[in-house]
């Protein structure tokens, strides 16, 4: 048991290596965004298709309710609360400044409705109330959003609070956005329906802030998510994702957004929307294998089998500039000899895709069936075998 999750965690790392487009390759030159940094994810294709400063510390404002979010459905997932289950609200949540949904010490709120209020009206009352519900204290649920980020591999992020006010140290980049807005889409994507939510309002409370902040998603009927955020210091940042039906793609082809430092709540929008329709016109989303299909069956030595399958348990899927898709090639990098044992899903290689002789991207690829030592006989044979050879 003990190798299986040392195999799933080991794939977890490959699949966070695919590499992105390559500066030498022929890249659409993406359009003027205003923004202090911005970034497009092809999320299907797990690919950068265009980024500016997005190494940038920025202070992320309300977009740190994103992290506050993905603990609290990892805590669902785990069953240590419960959507129906009732939270207080305390009096540290009450006074918070701010966007609010406008509750107090007087109710108690359902984690479901907490979550609407975090989501579509970027409540800070919420947040905290949530991040009390889950982490016992603010102080110690802000440890577990640090600790998070470093398991998700946010290098350059810092959390000081749950809910995104200015504080002196609160800082991410785009590129850690990047990489948790996605990693909260692939891990909970049964959550995902709270970010596409347009209005919202507790019962009993004023209807002053019920209308979910993204624009986008009165405007562009693909968009499903995720979240906004804006500070004085920060400005107007967003955090787009948008899902459409793409030829021969089951499922669609989803892109993310990300801007920051715009100069207003139409700007982030704007701009946003801009990214997002020139990524699925200016690169073709092209699948070159199906989910557990083998890439390539080589030999394996000293193994209970004489060849084992490289694959992915997902679609392999590649972006490249519009009307380019003729020139993909591909090649598997692997090591040779294969000596068994293998895990299921353990790397072994990857698959190379190059556009003419300019590097696309970069795929680890993993076994897709364990594969076991032989006995001891057939050990022996193949070492000889291999001396041989």
């Amino acid at each position: 048991m003990n190798r299986f999750v040392e195999a799933l965690r080991a794939f977890a790392v490959a699949a966070a290596a695919f590499s992105c487009l390559a500066a030498g390759a022929q890249v659409p030159t993406p359009p003027e965004v205003a923004a202090r940094s911005f970034l497009l994810l092809d999320v299907t294709a797990n690919q950068t298709l265009a980024q500016k400063d997005i190494d940038a510390a920025v202070e992320p404002a309300s977009l740190t309710k994103l992290m506050t979010a993905y603990l609290v459905f990892d805590a669902l997932r785990a069953q240590k609360i419960t959507l129906t289950q009732t939270l207080p609200v305390s009096a540290r949540a009450w006074k918070m400044p701010g966007a609010r949904m406008f509750i107090d010490p007087k109710m108690q709120v359902p984690v479901e409705d907490l979550l609407k209020g975090l989501i579509v009206q970027s409540g800070n009352d919420a947040t905290v109330a949530l991040a009390e519900g889950v982490g016992g204290t603010v102080e110690h649920f802000v440890e577990l959003m640090n600790e998070q980020a470093k398991a998700l591999g946010m290098k350059n992020t810092t959390y000081k609070n749950p809910e995104g006010l200015t504080e002196p140290g609160h800082t991410t980049t785009a590129r850690d956005l990047g990489i948790l807005a996605t990693r909260l889409m692939r891990d909970f994507p049964e959550y995902l329906h709270y970010y596409a939510i347009k209005k919202y309002r507790f019962p009993g409370t004023p209807s002053t802030n019920e209308t979910n902040r993204n624009l986008l998603l009165f405007r562009d009927p693909t968009v499903d998510g995720l979240k906004t955020g804006h500070t004085p210091a920060a400005g107007y940042g967003m955090v787009a994702t948008a899902k459409r039906d793409f030829p021969n793609l089951t499922g669609g082809r989803r892109l993310l957004s990300i801007v920051l430092g715009t100069a207003s709540e139409n700007a982030r929008a704007n701009e946003s929307q801009k990214l997002l329709n020139w990524g699925y016109t200016a690169f073709d989303a092209v699948r070159l294998f199906e989910a557990n299909q083998a890439v390539a069956t080589p030999a394996v030595w000293k193994g209970n089998q004489n060849t084992v399958k490289l694959g992915r348990p997902d679609a392999i899927v590649v972006a490249v500039p519009a009307g380019a898709a003729a020139r993909i090639k591909t090649q598997v990098v692997r090591p040779d000899p294969l000596v068994a044992p293998f895990t299921k899903f353990q790397p072994v290689g990857s698959l190379k895709v190059t556009l003419g002789d300019e590097p696309v991207a970069e795929v680890p690829l993993v076994a897709l069936d364990a594969v076991q030592q032989a006995g001891v006989l057939g050990r022996a044979w193949d070492a000889v075998r291999l001396w041989i050879k």
